[in-house]
């Protein structure tokens, strides 16, 4: 244990002294020190959260049953409850802290400075705060990244396992995304900063996960308001056992009130309470470490229920960075080129990025051709006009016309799996183009275990059928739904979620989002858009989408422990109150049983920070 959690035991340390002093000493004054000092946080809090949110709690019962203690002459049980108590506190903090720390130590890993390249070509070390948009930096090799920016000179190897998780160095080159936070391994960089230091994927991760466990689960929201109603009864039961054997049975007060007040200890939900929070927060840091952040308690929850699971295509089933594999234009091809790079370039759709590459190398040396009155329309294209002459760019749908030579070569190239991008010219078809997308290697085994565990694997996709059913074939999806609009997709997760239940869209762009935000738990790819992961429930820092199956597993072991606790807490809690009616148990022997089982309920919780092992 280190320094720093010690502070967190520095009321426990002291309790604990006062309480062993005054127990050899048999002095009832520092044993009732010891309850001050030990009950002191947990009386202040238990009655701050009484007076702001107008309900019982835990603490309120725990600080009565030592004031009762001590009421009839008990300072010894009393001391030895709070000390318990204020310990299994402590514990559950630590325990809170422990599932943040690691996450929040990604701080830590940015550096403060980093070395800026002003513009007559010196350098100048700098406040990484004092850094700007499009700043030009340079990271030495064994130098960690100060900042997210873009690779402008030099190709390196880059250590990403403080943010991904993955511990093999990635390959990173000219125009590469680099995060701060990360090693430089083998050569020196020169990179273009592209986000300001509060918007860095660490930044992000951290301010991700702390939303997180400030949004719990259902079953934690439910023991939440359980608390208030089950402290209510338990001191309702307390004054009946107190007064029903005084009054009809003429016992003395003394035994009467002991027994009351060892049922207001063992009756009290602590580790119940204790059940559900420190396990669903250690899952959420268990997954962040993994570079799966989940933005809620709840989305976990609903992780362990999932029946199906839908995909988007590209980007996500596939690698998301086509290249054109066949091209077919009517005449002027040069024209027809120039034509679909100065309108593609203006597309947000991941087609056209990998368009207006592959046909830049293919036209190395001619002036970047311009073109005026953009519009887009998405799921289906994109047009404009280049020279005076109109063009559109896109779906057969979004053609004005006809040819049957291109649209035969579109049929041939869709059952092959190629993506089909038409070209129109004036309301007149004039090319084609066959784009392939390699399929994620990862894909195939994530399906099959899918598959095997009676998950149903759904495709919805903006693609052509025969394309989507080819991708489908080979990794073993089991159901295809194509030429899906973006407002079509969420409506179809809607229906899905009609005849299955607990669905997961799983998405990257733009056009993903509506049916990331419909799902019951959507799940965006890290390199996707900004408007998917703000939609998403779950986001892979990393887009690696085995880690999907990762967070099922984690969710399913999250249920095993929290399920595990309470079963636990209430077997607990019943033995030790059938026990105290039978008289059966002493004030410390239930002080014991109570706290005891606290702090293993947590400890038990503590297991999910251990990776899964596959």
């Amino acid at each position: 244990m280190k320094l720093k959690d010690l502070r967190e035991f520095k009321e426990v340390i002291a309790c604990g002294v006062l309480l062993a002093i005054g127990a050899y000493l048999n002095n009832p004054i520092l044993l009732i020190l010891a309850i001050i000092v030990g009950g002191y946080k947990q009386t202040k809090d238990g009655i701050m959260d009484t007076i702001e949110n107008k309900h019982l709690n835990v603490e309120l019962l725990m600080i009565l049953s030592a004031i009762g203690a001590c009421l009839i002459g008990y300072y010894m049980e009393g001391a030895v409850l709070i000390f318990i108590f204020s310990l299994s506190g402590a514990l559950e903090a630590l325990t809170l802290d422990r599932s943040q720390r690691e996450i929040r130590s990604l701080m830590e890993l940015q550096p403060t400075e980093a070395t800026r390249i002003l513009e007559n070509g010196t350098t100048e070390v700098v406040d990484i705060n004092d850094l700007h948009l499009d700043d030009h930096i340079i990271v030495a090799v064994g130098e960690i990244i100060p900042i997210d920016a873009t690779i402008l000179v030099g190709k390196s190897s880059i250590e990403e396992a403080a943010i991904t998780g993955e511990s093999m160095p990635t390959t990173k080159t000219v125009g590469d995304v680099v995060f701060g936070g990360t090693l430089n391994i083998s050569q020196p960089l020169t990179l273009t900063v592209t986000s300001a230091v509060g918007d860095t994927l660490i930044q992000k991760i951290v301010r991700m996960v702390e939303e997180a466990q400030n949004y719990p689960s259902k079953t934690a929201r439910f023991i939440d308001r359980l608390e208030d109603y089950y402290a209510r009864v338990v001191l309702i039961l307390v004054a009946v056992v107190i007064v029903v054997p005084i009054v009809f049975f003429k016992e003395p007060f003394e035994s009467a009130f002991y027994r009351g007040m060892i049922l207001l200890v063992v009756a009290s939900p602590c580790a119940l309470i204790a059940s559900v929070t420190p396990a669903t927060l250690s899952a959420i840091s268990n997954g962040a470490k993994k570079g799966i952040l989940v933005k809620g308690g709840i989305h976990f929850e609903n992780l362990m229920d999932t029946k199906a699971i839908a995909f988007d295509k590209t980007g996500t089933l596939t690698q998301g960075m086509p290249s054109i594999s066949d091209a077919y234009y009517c005449d002027d091809e040069a024209e027809i080129i120039k034509a679909v790079i100065a309108i593609e370039q203006f597309s947000t759709h991941p087609l056209a990025s990998a368009i207006v590459n592959d046909l830049n190398r293919a036209t190395a040396g001619i002036d970047a051709p311009r073109a005026i009155d953009i519009e887009e329309k998405p799921g289906y294209g994109v047009e404009g006009v280049y020279n005076d002459t109109h063009y559109r760019i896109g779906k057969y749908d979004y053609m004005t016309s006809e040819h049957q030579e291109i649209y035969a070569l579109s049929q041939q190239w869709a059952k092959e799996g190629k993506s089909v991008v038409f070209i129109e010219r004036n309301h007149a078809l004039v090319g084609v183009l066959g784009l392939i997308d390699k399929v994620r290697p990862e894909s195939k085994p994530l399906i099959a275990w899918f598959n095997e565990h009676q998950i149903e694997t759904i495709m919805i996709t903006g693609d052509v059928h025969e394309t989507a059913q080819h991708i489908a074939d080979e990794i073993g999806i089991a159901r295809v739904i194509s030429q899906a609009l973006p407002d079509q997709k969420a409506n179809i997760v809607r229906d899905l979620e009609k005849e299955y239940g607990t669905v997961v869209m799983v998405g990257d762009g733009i056009n993903d989002a509506p049916a990331l935000a419909n799902a019951t738990i959507g799940i965006a790819m890290g390199g996707g858009t900004d408007i998917a992961m703000e939609a998403a429930d779950v986001i892979l820092v990393k887009d690696n989408i085995e880690n999907i199956r990762y967070a099922v597993e984690l969710s399913k072991r999250l249920r095993k422990i929290v399920v595990e606790n309470i079963i636990f807490s209430f077997s607990v809690i019943a033995i030790l109150v059938i026990s105290n009616f039978f008289n059966g148990i002493t004030l410390p022997f239930g002080v014991v049983g109570h706290e005891g089982s606290t702090i293993l309920v947590i400890l038990n919780s503590l297991r999910l920070l251990k990776p899964l092992n596959k």
